[in-house]
């Protein structure tokens, strides 16, 4: 059982303090149900804009809605008591200008109920972050890769490889970190350089295919699951293979009820003994 499961949900600044104190743990959720078995084991749900992907089939991040996001993180919300839960910003609802970003984080703020809001994005984020922050909202950057600039990527690919990145990625950390960030993720980047950034600020880093020194992890609770029988990302460990239980119990249901066994006269009403 979690320590956290005689404590109240965990707060914004709880998790500042984490850093160099206790790993913190994420998972993504998407649902109430999801949300329920996870959520004691965990420091932070996020409501990733991964479930474009995940739960609706797509094939990039992009089309997700900010109704989408907000409905996910309502459901999260309340299938959790433990976890900081942090809403994802889609594609669009923040990139505009600081003006569009606040009205845009204000909204998914009050109406999801989530603690705290992630952006993808790097030194044009900067002010934004400021902005924001400055006006009562919580805000994890998200840097390295980043699954909203799939497209000016040229896919997703690690980042991090340019012989200078260590020295942009920690400036740009450290600008985030003085505007306010109470966290930032790293995604997709390599090893040295998130490791470089963890150490550079005082901030906790979250890394996902990043470094084992930041300060916590996550991963796609889909992924840890094997909910993907054909496709798990380099940086996912399979920690059970719920997918192939899953298979099974179909396969179960599907023959008892083409033989006729189920359903069974305990599963009818009004049936006489």
């Amino acid at each position: 059982m979690s320590i956290h499961s005689a404590q109240k949900r965990i707060s914004i600044p709880g998790l500042r303090h984490m850093k160099g104190v206790a790993k913190i743990v994420m998972l993504t959720a998407y649902t109430k149900p999801m949300a329920q078995l996870i959520d004691e084991h965990c420091d932070v749900l996020l409501v990733g804009d991964s479930l474009a992907m995940v739960v609706y089939g797509m094939d990039s991040t992009l089309g997700v809605s900010l109704d989408t996001m907000i409905a996910h993180t309502q459901a999260v919300m309340r299938g959790s008591k433990h976890s900081c839960v942090l809403l994802d910003m889609p594609f669009g609802s923040y990139q505009e200008s600081k003006e569009q970003a606040y009205r845009n984080c204000a909204r998914a703020l009050a109406e999801s109920g989530a603690q705290g809001l992630k952006l993808e994005g790097g030194a044009e984020l900067v002010e934004t972050v400021e902005y924001l922050v400055a006006r009562g909202i919580p805000i994890m950057p998200h840097i390295g890769l980043m699954p909203q600039r799939v497209h000016e990527m040229g896919g997703f690919k690690a980042q991090g490889r340019e012989e200078d990145a260590a020295t942009k990625w920690i400036g740009i950390a450290k600008n985030f970190e003085a505007a306010g960030a109470f966290g930032i993720l790293i995604e997709g980047t390599v090893e040295p350089v998130a490791r470089a950034v963890t150490e550079a600020i005082k901030i906790p880093t979250i890394g996902i295919g990043a470094s084992p020194a930041c300060d916590g992890q996550v991963l796609v609770t889909e992924d840890i699951l094997g909910l993907f029988p054909d496709f798990t990302p380099k940086f996912a460990k399979r920690f059970t293979d719920v997918g192939l239980a899953v298979s099974d119990a179909a396969a179960a249901y599907a023959k008892e009820v083409r033989t006729n066994e189920f359903p069974r006269p305990e599963h009818c009403f009004g049936v006489r003994k």
